[in-house]
């Protein structure tokens, strides 16, 4: 193959190593004691099983694409390159992405229990990013920014950031697109979230899930800081 197509080919194998990588990320939180009962941790069982086949399926995937790049006429390569690098720009979030889902606004609660809550914890989003992982969801925005596996949520003088934004004063929307909004939505009202939330004078508030949800590309660079390109020539 000539230069330009190896070089091509090198950056579409780092991105896939990189979309594999990440795969395996969720954003964490301190570590507590496990405190669920036997249904609970069967429940999270099959959910880790569900995941670990979905992360398999895509792998196989990826490798079909190497496979079928390598068989290919040197004419098809490019286009096979480009579909590829489409299909992991809209696995990795840097598309714009529409289906089926919810939406979820987080204001105050008005309990009058505590104290009022202005704004929404770095923590508790973390927690409620999670439970919707664990649900299958495939797409999630908060505020109107992108969540990816490697979004970082924390608090910066005082207000929660989601990687270089400051979240909006409540309320604020969280949307989410899974390609079972149905089962997302049931399984959300039926968790610990509405009251989690309670606790921290804030109300959740579930729409019913919508057959279109729109959800914005991730906006902020992608540092990849563990990966090199081989620049070294083709010995075939």
């Amino acid at each position: 193959m000539d230069k330009k197509t190896g070089i091509s080919f090198t950056v579409i194998t780092c991105i896939i190593g990189f979309m594999v990588a990440v795969q395996f990320q969720t954003i964490k939180e301190p570590e507590v004691r496990d405190t669920r009962d036997l249904w609970e941790l069967r429940e999270d069982l099959k959910q880790s099983q569900e995941l670990y086949t979905d992360l398999l399926t895509k792998i196989y995937t990826y490798e079909a694409k190497v496979e079928q790049y390598e068989s290919q006429r040197d004419d098809s390569k490019i286009m096979i390159l480009k579909d590829t690098l489409d299909e992991l720009k809209k696995e990795a979030g840097l598309t714009q992405v529409s289906g089926p889902g919810i939406t979820i606004t987080v204001e105050q609660s008005f309990n009058e229990v505590g104290k009022q809550a202005t704004t929404i914890t770095p923590s508790l989003l973390r927690w409620l990013i999670n439970e919707l992982n664990s649900y299958q969801a495939k797409a999630i925005s908060i505020d109107g920014h992108r969540v990816i596996s490697t979004t970082v949520i924390r608090e910066i003088q005082g207000r929660p950031k989601i990687d270089s934004y400051s979240i909006s004063p409540l309320p604020i929307e969280i949307k989410v697109i899974a390609d079972d909004a149905e089962r997302l939505y049931n399984k959300l009202k039926a968790s610990e979230a509405e009251r989690q939330f309670f606790i921290d004078n804030l109300r959740l508030k579930i729409s019913k899930p919508s057959k279109v949800v729109t959800i914005p590309a991730y906006d902020d660079p992608i540092r990849i800081t563990e990966m090199q390109p081989n620049m070294e020539p083709d010995k075939k």
